[in-house]
């Protein structure tokens, strides 16, 4: 079978779920995938197109009076298996994120002591925020989906999450106490 790239198996799998306009699909990026998976509004309507073109969903449009005409798209048996192919696939790298804490950091000699621990503090709170959106997340999901037969999937992701901003929590402390103690 063709191999695609993660934006389509990503479209792919959000078709499995209610999402089936182009707004509801970029709606539950933004509020989910969008914390582990980018995807810019500007691929969404391409990649349908693309998926439409190539046998992987349809789409049927719907004309509302005085409105503008509402594009649903479904899955076909063909994007079921591609999907379905794609998830028995082993992953094919392991994940690197790209830090700018980080980066900073490994060149922070040429920089203040007390801009990096701005910059360590001011990380810090950006983690803590998403921790924070994560439960509330977590919240949303438990009170409102808690029957979903993907909840369990939804809330796995979830957690990873919530461990690596925990783990990076941590991590910044643990800097800022190496600098606090250099000083001494």
């Amino acid at each position: 079978m063709k191999k695609y790239n993660h934006t389509t198996y990503a479209i792919l799998g959000i078709l499995t779920t209610e999402c089936r306009t182009g707004y509801s699909i970029k709606r539950l990026i933004d509020q989910s995938l969008n914390h582990f998976w980018k995807i810019s509004y500007g691929q969404i309507y391409p990649t349908l197109k693309r998926m439409v073109e190539e046998g992987l969903a349809t789409v049927k449009t719907l004309t509302e009076g005085g409105k503008p005409d509402r594009h649903e798209y479904s899955l076909t048996s063909k994007g079921e298996a591609a999907l379905k192919e794609w998830l028995e696939q082993p992953i094919e790298q392991i994940p690197h994120e790209r830090n700018e804490v980080l980066l900073k950091l490994f060149f922070g000699r040429h920089q203040t002591k007390e801009n990096t621990l701005l910059q360590l503090e001011t990380y810090k709170q950006k983690l803590t925020e998403t921790y924070e959106t994560y439960q509330a997340i977590e919240k949303m999901i438990k009170s409102n989906h808690q029957h979903h037969e993907d909840v369990t999937y939804w809330l796995l992701t979830l957690d990873y999450g919530k461990r690596v901003a925990t783990a990076a929590m941590e991590w910044c402390d643990t800097t800022r106490d190496y600098f606090k103690k250099e000083e001494e």
